[in-house]
C-alpha cells in the first residue's frame, strides 16, 4: 500500500505544491491538508511546509500554531506520527512546543535566499536515514526569521542527546546559535529545519542537486518497513 504523507497549507503557505511534488517523486502519495481540517485524514506522516503563515504578523508560526489542524497533529506527533517542519513549518513546531527553542529574525535583519552547505549531524531520525552522519549537502535556504535560539541548558541537552540534525557549514546565514540548521525531538519522529529540501529534489531545478530528496525517501522507507 502506498504511504500517504500529508502537506498542511496555511494562509500564506507558498511551498505546499513543491512539497507535494517532492513526496510524489520519492514514491509516496501526497495528501493536501487544510489548516482548518480537524483531522489528519489517516495520513502516515505530515509535512508543515514553508511560507509566511498568516503573514507572520505576530511571530513566525505563532498564529498557525493555533489552527484547528494542529490539535490532532500535536496529539499524534507525541504518539509517534512522523512530522517534518520546513522553514515556517520549523517555526510552527517550536511555537507548538513539539521542538524546543525559538526562531528570531536574522541577525543581519535581511531576508536571505541562497544555496546553503549543511552537515548531517544525525542520520537516525525518521526523516534522515538515507543520509550518512557527517555527510555534507547543499540545500536552498530562504528566510527572514531563521535564527534558531535556545537557552544554554537546552542547547547543551540537544548536543548531548544527538538531537542537532543539521548544522550550517562555511557560513552561518542567520546567526543561529551553534550553527544549528535543524533539530529533532527526543523520539526522532519530529524534525524541523530552516533550509528547503523540497527545492532540491530534481537536477533541473533550484541548485541543480538532489540533496533534498533523501528526506522524502527516508520517511517512505520507514513507513513501508514499519
Amino acid at each position: 500500500m502506498t504511504a500517504r504523507i500529508g502537506v498542511v497549507t496555511f494562509p500564506g503557505s507558498l511551498d505546499d505544491r513543491d512539497t507535494q511534488r517532492a513526496i510524489r517523486l520519492a514514491g509516496a502519495e501526497p495528501v493536501a491538508l487544510w489548516h482548518k481540517d480537524k483531522d489528519l485524514h489517516q495520513v502516515d506522516a505530515v509535512v508543515l511546509c514553508g511560507g509566511f503563515s498568516y503573514g507572520d504578523y505576530l511571530r513566525a508560526g505563532a498564529i498557525a500554531r493555533f489552527s484547528p489542524v494542529m490539535e490532532p497533529l500535536i496529539e499524534q506527533a507525541k504518539a509517534g506520527l512522523p512530522v517534518l517542519g520546513i522553514c515556517n513549518g520549523f517555526q510552527i513546531l517550536t511555537e507548538a512546543h513539539l521542538l524546543p527553542g525559538a526562531m528570531l529574525g536574522n541577525d543581519h535583519l535581511h531576508f536571505i535566499c541562497r544555496d546553503q552547505k549543511l552537515r548531517v549531524e544525525n542520520a537516525d531520525t525518521a526523516w534522515t536515514t538515507d543520509y550518512s552522519a557527517g555527510q555534507e549537502i547543499h540545500i536552498p535556504l530562504k528566510n527572514m526569521d531563521g535564527r534558531y535560539v535556545a537557552d544554554e541548558y537546552t542547547l547543551d541537552k540537544l548536543e548531548a542527546e544527538g538531537r542537532v540534525a543539521f548544522r550550517y557549514l562555511d557560513l552561518n546565514p542567520n546567526g543561529s546559535l551553534r550553527d544549528i540548521a535543524g533539530i529533532s525531538n527526543e523520539a526522532g519522529n519530529v524534525v524541523g529545519l530552516m533550509p528547503h529540501p523540497e527545492h532540491a529534489v530534481e537536477p533541473l531545478i533550484g541548485s541543480g542537486r538532489t540533496d533534498g530528496l533523501p528526506f522524502f525517501t527516508s520517511i517512505l522507507k520507514k513507513l513501508v518497513n514499519a
